[in-house]
């Protein structure tokens, strides 16, 4: 039988790298093309054929990479969550590395970060607040608070679940008003001024018995 000689097998592998490298730099234009056209028109009135047009591609390549407008919107909403779940893991490694061992510590290091992110990515995140997604994109959201809370919950030890819930909903809170605010100079002082609160709440100590008359 036949056998493909080293220089074809070279050849082929040549061309799927390529062909590879093409799909993701057609891939990474689409998405690029979307982020701007969905910040500068909105979810609702973009169309895909503003997108491909943008991207300089063509509506069979997108629809080779996306089902469609709605899928792109999800994946540049993956790709932010990603990218501050990074932000706020490495800033929580750095401050328990640096042998800070108080939990509310960790987490405003980890919230300062996801805030700094936030208002370095303030295009891509404001989209995604402003309530003009593709449908069932609320519930996206409510399931990745709760994700949130879950792993901010993580930080902590014993019985917190009261304690999470306040400061995860008050930074939550926090990045909206952040991310939304006109003037960028105010979002960065409501950022400091929001986690320098959140940093001072603890939960109450629970009563060792009745109180006597």
């Amino acid at each position: 039988m036949p056998t493909m000689s080293s220089d074809a097998e070279q050849s082929v592998t040549g061309v799927a790298v390529r062909t590879s490298e093409r799909g993701a730099a057609t891939r990474t234009a689409l998405l690029e093309a979307a982020r701007e056209i969905f910040v500068t028109n909105g979810f609702a009135e973009a169309g895909v054929t503003d997108v491909v047009a943008r991207a300089g591609a063509s509506v069979g390549s997108l629809y080779h990479h996306f089902s469609g407008k709605a899928d792109l919107y999800l994946t540049l909403f993956e790709e932010f969550q990603t990218r501050q779940a990074q932000r706020t893991k490495q800033a929580v490694h750095a401050v328990r590395a640096a042998g800070e061992t108080d939990p509310m510590r960790h987490f405003i290091a980890g919230a300062r970060a996801y805030l700094e992110g936030s208002l370095a990515e303030r295009d891509l995140a404001a989209l995604f607040l402003r309530g003009d997604g593709p449908p069932g994109f609320e519930v996206t959201m409510r399931d990745r608070l709760r994700q949130w809370a879950k792993r901010n919950a993580a930080l902590f030890e014993g019985d917190e679940g009261a304690l999470v819930v306040v400061i995860t909903g008050a930074l939550a809170a926090a990045v909206s008003e952040v991310v939304l605010s006109d003037d960028e100079d105010a979002a960065r002082r409501l950022s400091d001024d929001v986690l320098a609160i959140i940093g001072q709440i603890r939960r109450p100590a629970s009563p060792t018995g009745p109180q006597s008359g």
